[in-house]
């Protein structure tokens, strides 16, 4: 559980692309005359199950959730820059957006995120996709996995009311975001709610920019070594049914702004070096020197990432201090 927690962790935090699963599988279908009934299937799956009940309980308690999640600020003479952590999915009853956090936004000339949010971005995710997250015709995804691999495997497609042929033209780092993705969507989770999805609307006019592009990111999952890629997706089929409270009980934590807390539950257990790497500790050290650059140009600009980047060691705020720029906590 322990290697899961932080498996989930770095897919979730570390992913702006991660919920877009269900809308690449369809279109994905509609191209695939071989695959298309079990891919609509998937996706319609996704697409038609309603959250259960009329509000989704969050970790601690279920009643409307406010909180506090942590902000930093790194600053010159002429320069501020704001780091926030988000999760790129809530449930819609949870409640963030403070005026703490209102305020830094509009104090700031631009916002930037981890890939441009704009109207081209699922279109461009539905072609990278196609281009680099599907098998070659003579191999498919069960074939990649030993009998107990493909029994966990189909066990946790059967749990999501979805074939176990549903993904088989994919690879394996795809078929593992799908899976992290939809337990979370069938429970309530919703990208429409995601922090991103918010702040863009809160930010208005202000100029958008973005410290990575869609292609870099699909890239990441992607370049991962196919013995990580089917070790992601057979620790996030084995624990299919946890996937919710996992994240539930990781929210809760970034909502009381507890970012040491949040740093030990991501963090226990970590096997896959591999994944760290790509996933997190590299691009945290990117974000520092592109941060390292910007505090040369005047202005106030807020940063919005995952959550995971801002936790823990080898985080964004670690990279900043071997460049000795100092990071101040401000909520």
């Amino acid at each position: 559980m322990k290697t899961f927690t932080k498996s989930l962790a770095a897919a979730l935090c570390a992913s702006s692309v991660l919920f877009s699963g269900p809308a690449l599988a369809d279109h994905h279908a509609e191209q695939e005359a071989a695959a298309a009934a079990e891919v609509e299937a998937a996706a319609d799956a996704a697409a038609n199950v309603e959250a259960a009940g009329d509000a989704v309980e969050a970790a601690v308690g279920g009643e409307t959730q406010t909180g506090t999640p942590a902000m930093w600020k790194v600053a010159d003479e002429d320069t501020t820059i704001y780091l926030f952590g988000t999760v790129h999915a809530l449930p819609k009853e949870v409640n963030w957006l403070n005026s703490s956090i209102s305020d830094a936004l509009g104090s700031s000339d631009s916002i930037v995120t981890e890939i441009l949010m704009d109207d081209s971005v699922e279109a461009k995710m539905v072609q990278l996709v196609g281009a680099k997250g599907i098998l070659p015709a003579d191999t498919t995804l069960r074939s990649l996995l030993d009998e107990e691999q493909k029994a966990t495997y189909e066990a946790a497609l059967g749990k999501l009311g979805m074939p176990a042929a549903a993904f088989d033209r994919f690879e394996p780092w795809y078929a593992g975001m799908v899976l992290t993705m939809l337990p979370l969507m069938q429970q309530g989770y919703s990208p429409d709610a995601g922090v991103e999805k918010i702040l863009i609307d809160q930010a208005g006019e202000k100029d958008r920019a973005a410290l990575e592009t869609i292609e870099f990111q699909i890239g990441l999952f992607d370049g991962l070594p196919q013995e990580s890629q089917i070790a992601f997706l057979v620790e996030t089929a084995d624990n299919v049914d946890e996937i919710k409270s996992q994240l539930d009980a990781m929210v809760a934590e970034w909502l009381e702004g507890d970012a040491d807390d949040l740093a030990k539950l991501m963090n226990e257990g970590m096997t896959d070096k591999t994944l760290a790497e790509q996933l997190l500790y590299a691009r945290n050290r990117n974000w520092a020197n592109w941060i390292d650059e910007r505090l040369d140009t005047p202005g106030t600009v807020f940063i919005a990432v995952g959550a995971g980047h801002l936790a823990g060691e080898e985080s964004v705020q670690d990279a900043l201090e071997d460049l000795g720029i100092v990071t101040q906590r401000v909520q």
